[in-house]
């Protein structure tokens, strides 16, 4: 039942995901994760169990769902602060005076009449049954009776109910109890499913070691994952019964032996999946449904590909990149996903132990390389791709402004030297057949024609006809492999097998990759590097053969990334279950013709402070325009007519010093952008980024101001 990355059913993967030598050794109370917050470990499971049992309602797009507490969806009117406390204050006085004239009969006996129409006459003198205490209660118990009715009267005048709640309330209002009370037959620590399926010696254990404090969050994430293979006959119920009663909370391991990751710096919530980013803000801009709630993504919202723009030291780092790559860790160790992310050496990223693969292209301690070719045996395709990366940022790399030609001459190259070698060529040897050596083709003519192989042999010809006219291509590829053909790059890219390559054909399986660029004298090639990731990883997701595993790709700086084909793949990811993060310093980073179908490929979008007008102008675009209540609020003087009115009016000049006015308010219906490019250029604080979002679903939320750092 392990969840095995290391086996490649089809062949097409350059290594295997590494695994650890033997089964990692499971003691009897294993290492506790670092104390983050949403659920810290304690030995008796307490905290595991208020974790598990906390609430989460259905919400929103983005809303965190841990402890979320639903609001209306419309604002009520609340009565402004002053003119509360003064309307009470008002009622408690009327009220008070009604009382004192009850009391010293200015306003006569007529409150009596009831009392003497319902109380029996015995009961009203001193001499009666009830003695004269008996008779003193009576009297005072209906004086009682109408103080309590005007105090209700008052009270209800004076919205006293409202000044509670508001000012007396919550400075009383103990912490809510994270811990929530569930029937046994809802209780999620219970495994009841398992129960009713016929494992209940598997359920026991589970939640035995939920009580007794040896699960955690991506075991309990983990086991559920398999128990859904099981559901869907991936895998059977004596394999899975099998292996949580031998390894308890530690069935079912990710290959890699781990059970968390080294330390957390986000607030995780893998039952929902989430990864909270920061706050809403109570702002008038945002709707009220969101304001003060906790701002959290997960694969629901990444499945439609989120694209985040600020300027450098804005956060997008260490506060959209980071966290997600953090989550998306703790998926793939639950079995849950695939995750890829690419950005420069020293990035931020997270510890390299947090990570399966971890590829230092340009560092020759680099344990793993980085397959040229995304792990096909196709030519075409290998050469469609590398065409893309080569390439696919000119605006005009041949007359035609695609890439088909280019993918056409490295065919007609890579083709015939596969059929010779047997592997695709190495830089140095791509290079000089682009660059029309003599040497290397006359080798690869030799070669084929030994082979009989005529149709490569065709292909080859093509070439050398091609080389030196108007219009050819193979010089500008030949340019772009060069940047390559470095000798800080030697060693990498290796195609002869001595090197351990990793291929994006292993998101088939639940595998951590980080892939370190060398932007620091090679900027060129880091772009270009760049397109080749995104370019296999939208080639490989849309073949795979288990697209229940969440695939995504965060490109931490994509500056230079984004071309026509990569916007058309990125359109493709939704329908495979995969999703790309991308972060750009601006919008000017991508080709103007290019940045509307971005905004329009990806459904989250996020707008971070120190945004410039002329990118704000695009987000404004993109994110449309709302019907909204418009004021208009208008003074008009009073004109006096009597003698009387003149003098009051020149009395209150005298006093405010302002001539008497009416005010008139006129409210209409007007059409305005959500977020101007003005707004997003001046009126987004530091820390603060207006996102918008949208799921696989097809649910969506407006731009929303969030708070970062909350």
């Amino acid at each position: 039942m392990d969840s095995d990355g290391t086996q490649d059913a089809r062949g097409t993967h350059a290594s295997p995901v590494p695994r650890p030598a033997g089964p990692p050794e499971v003691p009897a109370m294993p290492p506790r994760p670092p104390r983050a917050p949403g659920m810290p470990p304690l030995p008796d499971g307490s905290a595991f169990l208020t974790w598990l049992r906390a609430p989460r309602p259905d919400a929103a797009p983005g809303v965190w769902r841990f402890g979320h507490r639903p609001r209306p969806a419309e604002e009520p009117e609340e009565i402004p602060t002053r003119q509360l406390l003064s309307g009470a204050l008002i009622a408690f006085l009327v009220g008070w005076l009604i009382w004192s004239l009850l009391q010293n009969g200015y306003l006569g006996t007529w409150w009596w009449v009831p009392f003497d129409l319902i109380v029996p006459d015995a009961w009203r003198g001193g001499d009666s049954d009830l003695g004269e205490t008996g008779t003193f209660v009576v009297y005072q118990g209906y004086e009682l009776l109408v103080a309590l009715g005007i105090m209700v009267g008052a009270a209800r005048l004076g919205r006293w109910g409202e000044v509670w709640r508001r000012f007396v309330t919550p400075r009383f209002r103990r912490p809510e109890a994270q811990e929530t009370r569930t029937a046994p037959e809802d209780d999620p620590a219970q495994w009841n499913e398992l129960r009713t399926a016929g494992a209940p010696d598997a359920a026991e254990r589970l939640a035995t070691e939920a009580r007794s404090g040896l699960m955690r969050d991506v075991d309990h994430a983990r086991i559920l994952r398999a128990w859904q293979g099981v559901r869907t006959g991936r895998h059977s119920l004596a394999t899975f019964t099998g292996a949580v009663l031998k390894d308890g909370a530690a069935a079912c391991l990710h290959p890699s032996g781990e059970r968390d990751l080294p330390a957390r710096l986000a607030r995780h919530d893998l039952v929902t999946g989430q990864v909270r980013l920061g706050t809403t803000v109570d702002d008038a801009r945002n709707p009220y449904a969101y304001r003060g709630t906790g701002l959290a993504l997960g694969p629901d919202l990444l499945g439609t590909s989120l694209v985040a723009v600020g300027p450098a030291g804005s956060g997008k780092t260490g506060t959209v990149v980071r966290p997600l790559a953090e989550s998306l860790c703790l998926h793939a160790l639950a079995g849950r996903a695939a995750m890829v992310v690419v950005g420069a050496a020293g990035a931020g990223l997270g510890p390299a132990d947090a990570y399966d693969v971890v590829v230092r292209i340009g560092n020759q301690d680099s344990e793993y390389d980085l397959d040229l070719y995304g792990g096909s045996t196709d030519p075409d395709e290998a050469a469609a791709v590398l065409a893309e990366a080569l390439v696919g940022d000119l605006a005009d790399p041949h007359p035609g402004s695609d890439s088909r030609r280019s993918t056409t001459v490295l065919a007609q190259l890579l083709g015939p030297f596969r059929a010779v070698h047997g592997r695709f060529p190495s830089v140095p040897e791509l290079r000089q057949l682009l660059d029309g050596a003599p040497g290397p083709f006359a080798a690869l003519r030799q070669g084929l024609q030994e082979a009989g192989q005529e149709s490569l042999l065709r292909e080859l010809d093509a070439r050398e006809r091609q080389m030196g006219q108007p219009g050819d291509v193979g010089g500008v590829l030949g340019d772009r492999v060069a940047l390559l053909d470095r000798p800080a790059f030697a060693g990498f890219f290796d195609t002869s097998g001595q090197s351990r390559p990793f291929t994006l054909k292993a998101l088939d399986h639940p595998v951590r990759v980080r892939i370190d660029l060398p932007q620091r004298g090679h900027a060129d090639a880091s772009r270009m590097l760049a397109r080749l990731v995104l370019a296999q990883f939208t080639a490989s997701v849309a073949v795979r053969e288990d697209r229940s595993l969440f695939a995504c790709l965060l490109l931490d700086d994509a500056t230079g990334v984004v071309t026509p084909e990569a916007v058309r793949g990125i359109q493709r990811l939704r329908s495979g279950n995969a999703g790309v993060v991308l972060t750009l310093r601006t919008l000017d980073d991508v080709a103007r013709p290019l940045r509307g179908p971005l905004l329009g490929a990806t459904g989250c979008r996020m707008a971070l402070s120190g945004l410039t007008p002329w990118d704000g102008q695009d987000f404004a675009e993109v994110w449309g325009k709302e019907w909204t209540e418009a004021r208009d609020v208008t003074d008009r003087q009073i004109i006096a007519e009597t003698p009387a009115g003149k003098a009051v009016h020149m009395l209150r000049r005298v006093i405010t010093g302002k001539a008497p006015t009416a005010r008139a308010v006129t409210v209409r219906q007007v059409e305005r952008e959500r977020w101007s490019a003005s707004e997003l250029a001046h009126g987004v604080p530091a820390g603060h980024a207006v996102l918008s979002l949208t799921d696989v679903k097809g649910e969506h939320a407006p731009p929303l101001l969030v708070d970062l750092r909350g």
